[in-house]
């Protein structure tokens, strides 16, 4: 039988010992063995409020931009996946709290931002908040490495090559290769897209579709037949000093 003083000692040392580790240290840790897995699987423990804490900028902490990750290591997976300081446009920048992206106000310009991670396989969800004037296009979706990130005037840069897909919110349409792939959602008097709203979107890389919910509505597949490339989380903006946040969420519930 365990002594449970001597349990507890054991919990408390691996607490700190496992404070110090990196991240990918932690992952291999939890491979070791059950009790170590149990430990780490814990996705509020100290250890994870450790990293969380020490990571994440204070000004998401203090918002309530990550409400929809409940948990420390869930708020931490999603810091990791946000908008990407070095894949975007020249005319945006990511603002302090990490998670939100700041389009300069310049003429004649359209920009866009990918996010830190691409995937190629499983099913991944994330939350994209407009949180600025949505200006004359507003797209969301996915694009591959290839796919430009700034253009001449104001188009919709998402969704003009083969290499990028895009929801724009202005018009509700879709858009892929440079044409317009049709109306979405498929419903009458779809409502267009108020600023502030969160929006899901759902890569699925089994069945290889994109799709979107609103308000916890499912909105239906957008793009099928996406190709087995690494695919990113993409937006394209072209008012000044709008702003848009994104927040990885993981698997979607469903899945």
């Amino acid at each position: 039988m365990v002594d449970p003083v001597a349990a507890l000692c054991n919990y408390n040392v691996l607490e700190v010992i496992f404070s110090y580790l990196e991240l990918d240290d932690l992952s291999h840790c939890s491979q070791v063995c059950k009790s170590w897995y149990h430990f780490l699987n814990d996705e509020n423990s100290d250890v994870w409020r450790w990293h969380c804490l020490n990571k994440l900028p204070k000004d998401a902490l203090k918002s309530d931009l990550l409400s929809s990750v409940s948990t420390y290591k869930t708020k931490l997976r999603a810091y990791f996946h946000a908008w990407s300081p070095n894949d975007c446009s020249r005319n945006v920048y990511i603002k302090p709290n990490g998670f939100t992206l700041h389009r300069n106000p310049v003429a004649q310009s359209t920009d866009a931002a990918r996010g830190k991670i691409g995937f190629r396989h499983g099913r991944h969800t994330w939350e994209v908040i407009w949180e600025g004037p949505l200006g004359t296009v507003a797209v969301i979706g996915i694009s591959t490495k290839e796919a430009a990130l700034q253009c001449h005037g104001y188009v919709a840069l998402l969704g003009s090559d083969d290499q990028s897909w895009g929801w724009n919110l202005v018009e509700n349409h879709l858009l892929h290769n440079g044409d317009m792939q049709g109306s979405y959602p498929l419903l009458n008097n779809a409502p267009k897209y108020q600023v502030g709203e969160r929006i899901r979107v759902i890569l699925d890389c089994e069945d290889n579709t994109l799709s979107f919910e609103k308000n916890y509505e499912f909105l239906g597949v957008a793009f099928r037949g996406l190709p087995d490339k690494k695919l990113y989380p993409t937006v394209s903006a072209v008012y000044g000093n709008t702003e848009v946040s994104m927040v990885y969420l993981g698997t979607p519930l469903d899945g």
